[in-house]
């Protein structure tokens, strides 16, 4: 159903029909800035990327091969463009070393604050919260493949389609990241 819907909306939008391109922005949005938040760990960061994702689907309608899913299409741009960003991530400092000008002040404190509400704070399980943050820390190759089969539910098939990769590489991959993610998580519960 939801295919055959997102079906038309792109046959509408190609054609330069605006309330169709709305419709599958409202559709795309929230699952585009999860999958970038997940990726990239900043808000935003994760807004740039979708605004980026849905300019750039309107830019090149004219690559998109309309005998592939939509949503397959426009998960690589985005997935694509958070890898771009996290390659471009250099740390200039070590969160751990103390500051030179100020004792007893580290590059935690450089990192401002999430915006959390008690609530939410609550919300977020202390478990939860070392599943991302380990995910957080995986090199881009694994997060990608991790991020999109966990926390997106995409089948091992769909995510060799987003990534353009082969399903094996994408297995590999998948393997490979529990592996680091068990590792983190083994040094951080002992």
């Amino acid at each position: 159903m939801v295919d055959h819907f997102d079906a038309r909306l792109v046959k509408l939008a190609r054609k330069g029909d605006q309330g169709a391109f709305a419709e599958l922005v409202d559709l795309y949005k929230d699952k585009l800035f999860h999958l970038g938040y997940r990726m990239l760990s900043n808000r935003h960061e994760a807004e740039d990327v979708v605004q980026e994702t849905f300019l750039r689907v309107h830019k090149n309608w004219s690559r998109y091969d309309d005998k592939q899913k939509f949503s397959t299409w426009i998960y690589r741009i985005a997935t694509n463009l958070c890898i771009d960003r996290l390659r471009k991530r250099k740390p200039s400092y070590y969160l751990d070393a103390e500051m030179n000008d100020q004792e007893g002040m580290d590059g935690y404190t450089l990192i401002p604050g999430d915006d959390k509400t008690p609530e939410t704070e609550y919300l977020l399980s202390e478990t939860q919260r070392t599943i991302h943050q380990a995910i957080a820390g995986l090199p881009a190759k694994y997060k990608s493949v991790i991020i999109l089969r966990y926390l997106q539910e995409m089948s091992l098939q769909e995510i060799s389609e987003v990534l353009d990769m082969p399903v094996t590489t994408v297995k590999t991959r998948v393997h490979r990241g529990r592996e680091f993610l068990r590792k983190k998580l083994e040094h951080k519960v002992l």
